[in-house]
């Protein structure tokens, strides 16, 4: 639905092609409740406006009553109905998009099982425009011979080297490559039940095993029970008000609690708030029961990677053994573009550059800035 319709159902008119006599065509303007008596359709409520579910340059509009008919699965198929198997351009919420990554994910057994069933059931064998045409399937999957590649060893803290097992990389009793001192710092929390001292306790503790010194929090500060009830964005607004108040400066670093770990309405305009317009380094967690040692690790390569640290590096890179790159001051780049979805308009397109300078030295590295800047101001 793009909008409605200002005023009752008389007003609304569009011009149609109607034919006249047995092969004249000619276009007359009609109102949309004049329309749906053409169809035997009589509507009662023409008081109301209408649905636009058009296009901003080609308007369709649709009385509310059909609408509620369709909508609640009236014997209304007559007049409009939806054709299954549509594609869907517009944009999912989170809720939906978490549905998809969910029912999409299978694990390969699982893949071979359905691909299999389904060339048996659907029988192509019988199938005679197959057999006249020479085309047979093969009931099983094809065997291919493969190299199975040795997963990349890492360097961490101490020179230690971290050898994955299944396919995991396990940082405990690791120290980082390079971490951070996180100094000035808070914690905000949205969550009704979360005990943020042990949050705090615990990831000042894990840190310090990891080789980040942080210091305990300035301040712990908690949503108001009022502000709940307000609209996300409210809520963050709010929240960073009391934040403002509570710190004598800017921090470099906010961990927050969000309420719920799935589909949280928080996340989108608290990121915004601190990357964007404040350029505040933030991490959102969640409580969870499963909150022990090896959840705050994870939680902290991330924060030691935001934060300017490095986790570690690959054993090739450590040693100097990747060719070229490590003989040679490299830089590599990395960007994406991301476009709004069809129908908004109003949701501008953003880039994202990123780039590694691990070889390059310091003059070296504000040229390459330098340039870089000149470049995107050149595109822009």
């Amino acid at each position: 639905m793009s909008g409605k319709s200002f005023s009752s159902l008389m007003p609304p008119r569009f011009p149609m092609k109607v034919r006249n006599g047995s092969i004249e065509i000619q276009t007359v303007d009609i109102t949309v409740q004049d329309y749906f008596k053409s169809k035997q359709v009589e509507l009662t409520m023409s008081y109301l406006p209408c649905l636009d579910v058009g296009k901003p340059k080609r308007p369709n509009y649709l009385p509310i009553e059909v609408a509620t008919l369709l909508l609640f699965r009236s014997t209304f198929d007559n007049l409009c109905h939806m054709v299954s198997l549509q594609r869907y351009t517009k944009a999912l919420s989170s809720q939906q998009r978490a549905m998809l990554v969910e029912k999409s994910r299978q694990k390969p057994q699982e893949r071979m099982r359905v691909v299999t069933d389904a060339v048996k059931s659907n029988m192509y064998d019988d199938d005679p425009i197959l057999s006249s045409c020479g085309i047979e399937i093969e009931k099983q999957l094809t065997r291919v011979d493969v190299r199975v590649l040795s997963a990349p060893t890492v360097v961490v803290g101490n020179s230690d080297d971290c050898i994955p097992n299944t396919g995991r990389w396990n940082y405990n009793n690791k120290r980082l490559l390079d971490p951070v001192k996180i100094e000035r710092w808070a914690i905000v929390n949205f969550s009704a039940h979360c005990d943020m001292s042990r949050i705090s306790r615990e990831l000042i503790n894990c840190g310090r095993s990891k080789g980040i010194f942080i210091e305990r929090p300035h301040t712990l500060v908690d949503e108001d029970s009022q502000s709940r009830r307000c609209s996300p964005v409210e809520r963050v607004e709010k929240m960073f008000e009391k934040v403002k108040t509570s710190l004598p400066g800017p921090p470099e670093f906010l961990l927050c609690v969000l309420p719920q770990r799935k589909n949280c309405d928080i996340y989108g305009p608290w990121k915004k708030k601190n990357l964007h317009e404040m350029g505040i380094v933030t991490q959102c967690i969640a409580p969870s029961n499963r909150m022990n040692d090896q959840y705050f690790t994870n939680v902290l390569l991330k924060i030691n990677a935001k934060l300017g640290g490095m986790n570690s590096k690959l054993a090739l890179e450590h040693r100097q053994m990747i060719p070229v790159v490590t003989q040679i001051p490299t830089l590599i780049l990395g960007m994406d573009v991301s476009h709004g979805s069809p129908g908004r308009a109003d949701i501008p397109s953003i880039a994202a550059v990123c780039l590694v300078l691990s070889c390059v030295t310091c003059i070296e590295r504000r040229l390459v800035f330098t340039l870089l800047f000149i470049y995107l101001c050149a595109v822009s």
